[in-house]
């Protein structure tokens, strides 16, 4: 499996000192967080995404993903959901990123069928799109779908090989599901693994990996024991704990701790 971090962990820091750190400290690649507070963003011109995919391939390092803000189950109009999605993948496209991440977002005035229905339809119509750009939309296990099994049905009906799922362990655990039932869930649609470690289930203050509660090992030995062989990409949620110790000197011993559980698991 190869290894990415998420720029959530350095919110802000300039292209040039990601693509560092991830060659520093042996990541494989990097999920850019696509924001307008971050470097890499939907609103810049063609030029700076030319720079950005430039800078990236020179240092040999990939970029894993865009993790982008569309919420596809949310209440209200179809358009605006969609518009923003295509411009993700269109920034995608333009860096030279696989997968764009998309969330739920489903309300509480909803019926739990009213969401799926609205994230399936907008999804389903995004896909095509996706198709002619070589990008590939991933649903993440959060907030209203937070599980394996609540992703599926969404993804299910959607049936378009462009649309898959991102697994935020941290989510699903919080949910209640084990990762063997997680990874049946999301097996056939599965994109990525997004990994990260928390003190409990009250207190999500990200930790070094290994320092928490999350079921790491069970993670990668079920990815293991199903021979998958995509990435997983550290999420360390800094930007919304600043209190949080800082990511680049937590680096180098979270790869090696996933390295560690590979190896056992192997």
């Amino acid at each position: 499996m190869k290894l990415a971090f998420s720029t959530l962990g350095v919110p802000g820091l300039p292209l040039a000192d990601v693509v560092r750190l991830a060659d520093d400290h042996g990541y494989h690649g990097v999920e850019l967080r696509a924001h307008p507070e971050e470097p890499v963003h939907p609103g810049l011109g063609l030029t700076e995404r030319a720079d950005a995919a430039a800078e990236f391939k020179a240092a040999g390092v990939e970029i894993l993903g865009l993790a982008g803000y569309a919420r596809v189950a949310a209440p209200g109009e179809d358009e605006p959901v969609i518009a923003e999605i295509r411009s993700l993948l269109e920034l995608a496209r333009d860096v030279g990123a696989p997968y764009v991440r998309v969330f739920p977002g489903g309300g509480t005035e909803q019926s739990r069928a009213e969401a799926d229905a609205t994230a399936a339809r907008r999804l389903g119509t995004a896909a095509e799109y996706a198709a002619d750009l070589g990008v590939r939309i991933l649903l993440e296990t959060h907030d209203s779908h937070r599980t394996g099994a609540d992703a599926t049905r969404v993804l299910g009906p959607v049936g378009h090989r462009q649309v898959g799922a991102l697994w935020d362990v941290m989510h699903t655990w919080l949910g209640g599901e084990q990762p063997v039932q997680s990874y049946a869930a999301l097996s056939p649609h599965l994109g990525y693994v997004q990994v990260k470690d928390i003190a409990s289930a009250d207190d999500t203050t990200p930790l070094a990996l290994g320092a928490g509660v999350l079921p790491l090992t069970e993670v990668v030995d079920v990815l293991c024991r199903e021979g998958w062989d995509g990435w997983l990409c550290w999420e360390y949620e800094k930007r919304w704990y600043p209190d949080a110790a800082p990511l680049p000197g937590l680096l180098t011993a979270g790869r090696e701790h996933l390295a560690r559980l590979l190896n056992e698991s192997a």
